[in-house]
C-alpha cells in the first residue's frame, strides 16, 4: 500500500497534478461562491479583515483587473491578474485599507466592467 502511495504522489508531483485538478469544478467551488452567469464576481464574504476572497468567472482565459474603490468610488487598490475560463477562486489583500465601506469591481483587459460589489472592511 505504501509503495501505490508513493507512486501516485511522485506521478501527481512529475505531471503538476493536484487534488484540485482532479474535481470537477462545482466540487472545488463551495456552493456560496458559484456563480449562475457565464461570468462575474461573488465575494466569500461581505465583511473582511486581511483579504477578499472571490470567485471570479470569465467565458475565457486573459487578463483581468480587480479594483476596489472607496466610498466616494476613488480607486485605493488595483490588481491585474491572469486568469482562466470558468471559475478562479482568488484572493485582494486589504490589511492596508482603513475600516470602511468598499465595493470591488473586475475589469477585462479592454477595461469593461464584468461585475462589481459592495464590502466591509472591520
Amino acid at each position: 500500500m505504501k509503495k501505490i502511495t508513493a507512486v501516485i504522489l511522485i506521478a501527481m508531483l512529475v505531471s503538476s497534478c493536484y487534488k484540485e485538478d482532479l474535481l470537477p469544478v462545482s466540487e472545488i467551488v463551495s456552493q456560496d461562491l458559484q456563480i449562475n452567469k457565464a461570468s462575474g464576481i461573488k465575494l466569500a464574504t461581505t465583511f473582511v479583515t486581511d483579504e477578499v476572497s472571490m470567485n471570479v468567472k470569465m467565458e475565457s482565459s486573459g487578463t483581468v483587473s480587480v479594483k476596489i474603490l472607496d466610498i466616494t468610488n476613488k480607486v485605493v487598490s488595483k490588481e491585474t491578474m491572469q486568469i482562466n475560463a470558468g471559475d478562479n477562486i482568488l484572493k485582494v489583500y486589504t490589511r492596508a485599507l482603513p475600516k470602511s465601506a468598499y465595493r470591488i469591481a473586475l475589469y477585462d483587459s479592454g477595461n469593461n466592467l464584468i461585475g462589481i460589489t459592495d464590502f466591509n472592511k472591520l
